[in-house]
């Protein structure tokens, strides 16, 4: 990605509320909803409340969650949803919301999961006051550990910042060099310009040199999803 192309991507992340003092204050307010950040003019709705006519399942068929107000919630068991549209480079912008799980354990605490290109998962999970592994929320699930826990509690809106860039190959379709990821969590970074090696479990496909949906995971939970938003990057 050329310097200026970088500079422009993270100039926006800077914009919608992503500076350190407020991320440092955030910290404190663990049992404090998000609040909804609008999308630039100039970026692409995914889910704006009202429908989810942009989102298929695995099959291609129709998505089979539920839209209620202006959230869209798993139907555990119907499957993963992922967007009609395919994605390079982008910057993506997604709120979530976790049920109280008391009595779950490890990756049965509201677990749900964000695909980048259908192959690169950030994890959500309820992972609330926890030692983050790589397999807790904010985790690129199996390949690392967010720098920092910056988890809300459950029944809290929270949301993730994402600026993904995908896999380059060169003419004769070699790779030279893998994908890299940022991401911030709840205005806090929790990975800063990582590669990553590989896909993680449960990807859509290992076609890396071509774009790819954003998938979101049913792991059986009821978990909710809000203003999603994406700027490709060109």
């Amino acid at each position: 990605m050329p310097a200026s192309t970088t500079r422009r991507s993270f100039l926006v992340l800077s914009g919608v509320g992503l500076g350190l003092a407020p991320a440092l204050s955030a910290l404190a307010q663990d049992d404090i909803d998000v609040p909804t950040v609008p999308p630039p003019k100039f970026a692409t709705a995914l889910f704006d409340g009202k429908d989810l006519s942009g989102w298929v399942s695995r099959s291609g068929g129709p998505a089979g969650w539920k839209v209620r107000g202006s959230y869209m919630e798993v139907v555990p068991g119907s499957g993963d949803i992922h967007t009609k549209r395919a994605f390079g480079d982008f910057q993506l912008h997604l709120e979530f919301w976790l049920p109280y799980l008391p009595e779950a354990k490890g990756q049965a605490r509201a677990n749900s999961g964000v695909y980048l290109q259908g192959r690169y998962e950030v994890q959500v999970l309820d992972s609330y006051g926890l030692e983050s592994k790589d397999n807790d929320c904010g985790a690129i699930y199996k390949i690392a550990a967010p720098l920092v826990n910056a988890c809300k509690k459950p029944q809290v809106w929270q949301k993730y910042d994402v600026a993904f860039r995908a896999p380059r190959f060169d003419a004769a379709g070699r790779l030279t060099e893998k994908a890299r990821i940022t991401v911030f969590h709840n205005s806090v970074m929790i990975h800063n310009n990582l590669e990553l090696p590989d896909t993680t479990p449960g990807e859509l496909d290992k076609q890396i040199s071509k774009p790819g949906p954003i998938l979101l995971q049913d792991h059986g939970n009821l978990v909710r999803y809000r203003n999603i938003w994406i700027i490709p990057v060109k």
